[in-house]
């Protein structure tokens, strides 16, 4: 039926038709589904060049568990954590950490930010005043993070204002968000590789580089899936 959800299945098949050329309307007939769903998912998931059915589920099964609004931050009477200084050096540390993945800096500090806030969640105006930048440099690293769903946004309950926040399976996203990384990087490989061709000194350099990238992906995306399984698992043995 037109109204379900896709399956892993249903992404094999996606992914298989790309592969072989077809459009997404022709790939939609084959699935009994509406080009527009077709056209979502893949547009979602990195493009026509760069989908991936395990990605595609992976990333799924994650966004159907976030939580839709932030927790509001508790009142705190008396200092909390390590001193400002120190959690200044923490947040630096942290900042140059994810600069070092490929994380611009404004988006890096934000992500460290958010990790050291003692509610987890911060606005767009405390992210800008925290971080001395503009409210537009904030506004523009929160849409390349929302992109890549690494933070989430909600209502902040107390004012009108959007409050940006971090949940329990921040490290699982930001881990899914390297994983498309290194596969695109594979991807971009593998077709320098095809140009150049197998028998150039520069054709078997981008091959075997886009051979390891892509074991490095699969790499991470098996351990990712360990660990949404042992995260299931857990959930499920917790008393309601």
């Amino acid at each position: 039926m037109p109204g379900r959800r896709l399956t892993a299945n249903d992404r094999r098949q996606i992914a298989a038709g790309l592969a072989q050329g077809l459009d997404h309307a022709e790939i939609a007939r084959r699935l009994g589904r509406p080009t527009s769903t077709i056209s979502r998912e893949v547009a979602r998931n990195g493009g026509p060049g760069r989908y991936r059915a395990d990605l595609a589920q992976l990333a799924t099964t994650h966004r159907a568990r976030r939580t839709p609004r932030p927790v509001a931050p508790p009142p705190i009477s008396e200092p909390a954590g390590p001193a400002p200084e120190v959690a200044a050096a923490i947040m630096r540390d942290l900042t140059a950490a994810l600069v070092e993945t490929g994380v611009p800096r404004t988006a890096a500090a934000i992500l460290a930010c958010l990790f050291t806030a003692e509610s987890g969640s911060r606005t767009a105006a405390e992210l800008a005043q925290h971080l001395q930048v503009s409210a537009a440099t904030v506004s523009q690293a929160v849409g390349l993070l929302e992109a890549q769903g690494l933070l989430l946004r909600g209502r902040d309950p107390h004012s009108r204002r959007q409050r940006y926040f971090l949940d329990d399976d921040a490290g699982m996203r930001t881990v899914l968000a390297s994983a498309r990384a290194n596969q695109r990087l594979a991807a971009t490989a593998h077709r320098a590789a095809h140009t150049f061709g197998p028998d150039t000194p520069a054709g078997a350099r981008l091959a075997a580089a886009a051979e390891f990238l892509e074991q490095v992906g699969n790499d991470i995306i098996r351990s990712a899936e360990r660990r949404r399984a042992g995260l299931d698992s857990a959930r499920a043995l917790r008393p309601r």
